[in-house]
């Protein structure tokens, strides 16, 4: 027979039924089994208030009916497993909202695992979406953050790409290989002089990132994208939508060269090998372009990792290892013809901030347990990991990194006091990192 295990008020384990003798107090609970969660888990609340007021517009969304479970509280709830990896699952979330701190501090009532599960598919993210999009215009550049040049500091500079998280096979709705392998796809709109993403997209891991580009376009901006993304009819698309590109294209790229220009002793000096004024495509695919871009070719040679033995990189998509060698060639293509080629070349080596964002959202901020399973779950669940990790940046003044989190982490389970966080945050702004 089944007697659940609960703890007394003196934090001992028990067995109701009978309390356990004093022999036993010291072996801990059954195997597999964890002890509940206690006051003292979850601390540093305080810093939570003002995520809440960012998401007070969300208390009066009209689909909470005569739910005691509103959009703001779902959200806020959301958010602990990144700020407290102690609330790793959404049963432990629901084990917190049985708290006083946690009552009182985020406004919430107790609330059962089936409200929780089912209020994903009762919101409309879009509307957290709003609320992320305030906060991320609150965004500065970030002070100490290399900058391309004066001229393109004036560009609303944005890297577009994708990511791809591991779904469960029972997430249909996320079709990628086959049915035992199935992705989610992360689309992200990242501001590279501001270090924050400014739009994301959830989608089935099989999904078209063109397509999505293209549909998400919007004018005034520069697109900096990859390899991945050079097509021609995409880049016609960006210009017919009032906004320019940065884009690399592939080493075999076809084109007929219009104008030689000249270079300039900083564009040398930047790897700069030729900027040409061309029409990409062969024959055929020339008319897939209005007129002519640019096209700036650099010569990259990768930085030596000292003490650190070279090493292999992931399965390339035709299961094969791939070498980066040590030096090559970038052909970037641009309709920015007043921009110097040295600063194109800037431009795009800053795309490579939101491949460092991935890593950070997936490996670091702890991006990996869904805790929703359903498309319109995991949109809202991004939104809130993206909330928190823009309070991170407006908390501190500079990019989040591992220390930081961490420091911030032992503030929410009570390990450092407030003081021991803000000397941290301080001792960051003073080293300009």
């Amino acid at each position: 027979m089944w007697r659940s295990f609960v703890v007394t008020s003196t934090g001992d384990y028990a067995i109701s039924g009978g309390v356990i003798t004093p022999n036993e107090q010291d072996v801990g609970p059954p195997p597999g089994l964890k002890p509940p969660l206690e006051g003292g888990d979850v601390q540093g609340l305080k810093y939570l208030e003002d995520i809440r007021k960012l998401l007070e517009p969300l208390h009066t969304h009209r689909e909470c009916h005569s739910r005691q479970l509103y959009y703001d509280q779902y959200a806020l709830l959301l958010m602990l497993p990144f700020l407290n990896p102690t609330l790793a699952k959404l049963r432990s979330i629901q084990q917190a909202t049985g708290l006083r701190n946690v009552q009182k501090k985020l406004h919430v009532h107790k609330t059962s695992l089936g409200s929780l599960s089912e209020a994903q598919g009762r919101f409309d993210p879009a509307l957290l979406g709003e609320c992320f999009q305030t906060l991320a215009a609150q965004a500065e550049a970030i002070d100490g953050h290399p900058r391309p040049g004066a001229l393109a500091e004036e560009l609303e500079a944005v890297a577009y790409d994708g990511s791809l998280l591991h779904a469960l096979p029972r997430m249909l709705w996320a079709s990628w290989l086959d049915s035992e392998h199935r992705a989610i796809r992360l689309h992200m709109e990242f501001n590279i002089f501001k270090a924050v993403p400014q739009g994301v997209l959830v989608t089935a891991g099989n999904t078209d990132e063109n397509k999505v580009l293209r549909e998400r376009l919007a004018p005034g901006k520069v697109y900096v994208v990859d390899a991945g993304f050079a097509e021609y009819a995409l880049f016609e698309s960006i210009i017919q939508a009032q906004s320019s590109l940065v884009a690399r294209v592939h080493d075999n790229a076809a084109y007929d060269i219009v104008q030689e220009r000249d270079l300039s002793e900083d564009d040398r000096a930047a790897g700069v090998e030729f900027d040409r004024v061309v029409r990409l495509g062969c024959k055929a695919k020339q008319g897939d372009l209005s007129k002519p871009l640019r096209l700036v070719k650099v010569h990259v040679k990768s930085p030596p990792q000292r003490g650190l033995a070279r090493r292999r990189s992931k399965v390339s998509s035709k299961k094969t290892f791939r070498h980066r060698p040590e030096e090559y060639d970038l052909l970037i293509a641009t309709d920015l013809m007043d921009l110097p080629a040295e600063q194109v070349a800037m431009l795009f080596r800053f795309r490579w901030t939101i491949e460092l964002f991935f890593r950070w959202f997936k490996c670091v901020l702890g991006f990996s347990h869904l805790l929703c399973e359903s498309e319109k779950g995991l949109q809202i669940l991004v939104y809130c990991a993206l909330i928190v990790s823009l309070f991170v940046v407006l908390w501190t003044g500079r990019k989040p990194t591992v220390r930081t989190l961490e420091m911030i982490q032992l503030y929410f389970q009570g390990w450092a006091e407030l003081d021991e966080l803000e000397a941290h945050i301080s001792s960051l702004q003073k080293r300009g990192r």
